[in-house]
């Protein structure tokens, strides 16, 4: 497992680096297909807590899987510990759920892997930026493999995040799963003109 760990405000040091790499090495016990793991560490102030260490680790895996979890603590020790006892609950549930049953269901042979990433573009209501330039803060690049919509939602759900963009398994076309108000799931397909 490829590991980076990244500091915004501070510097790691090597046994803070020691203890992180024997807490994410344990992750492989429950699931061995992790390829890398990404820390994340931020020291922010707090009125009331005072100094918090906030650790964020995204791990991913060779069949698409991204895993990502988030912590808090006064002490850095105690988040990393908070986060690996996080995913290691994801990797779980992960597993239980999806991963035996689905690795029956699918018929790798069908599957066309496509290396084409999809660009996503906001558009905001013109009156709300009148005389601002507006400009891409942020792009993001990834891997895109073929799954199935049942897989989508629970990586979007692994993620955290309110949309997913995926190559649908059985179309082969590219769809925007997304998280509705009333708290089911909405999905977009676009349509071959």
């Amino acid at each position: 497992m490829d590991l980076t760990v990244k500091s915004r405000n501070g510097k790691i040091t090597e046994r803070q680096r020691q203890h992180i790499e024997e807490k994410l090495g344990k992750l492989g016990r429950y699931m061995d297909q992790i390829t890398s793991a990404t820390v994340e560490v931020h020291i922010e102030q707090h009125r009331q807590a005072g100094e918090v260490h906030r650790v964020q680790v995204t791990l991913t895996g060779d069949r698409g899987v991204i895993l990502r979890a988030e912590e808090q603590s006064s002490d850095l020790y105690g988040a990393i510990d908070e986060v690996q006892s996080v995913l290691q609950r994801q990797i779980k549930r992960y597993k239980e759920k999806y991963w035996r049953r689905e690795r029956q269901r699918r018929q790798t042979d069908k599957i066309v892997v496509s290396d084409v990433t999809p660009v996503v573009e906001v558009v905001a209501p013109e009156e709300e930026f009148e005389g601002r330039d507006v400009e891409v803060i942020r792009t993001k690049q990834f891997t895109l493999r073929p799954m199935f919509t049942d897989d989508a939602i629970e990586q979007m759900e692994l993620l955290g995040h309110n949309f997913f963009v995926f190559q649908d398994a059985e179309s082969q076309r590219f769809s925007v799963l997304y998280r509705r108000r009333d708290g089911n799931y909405g999905l977009i397909v676009p349509d071959k003109a």
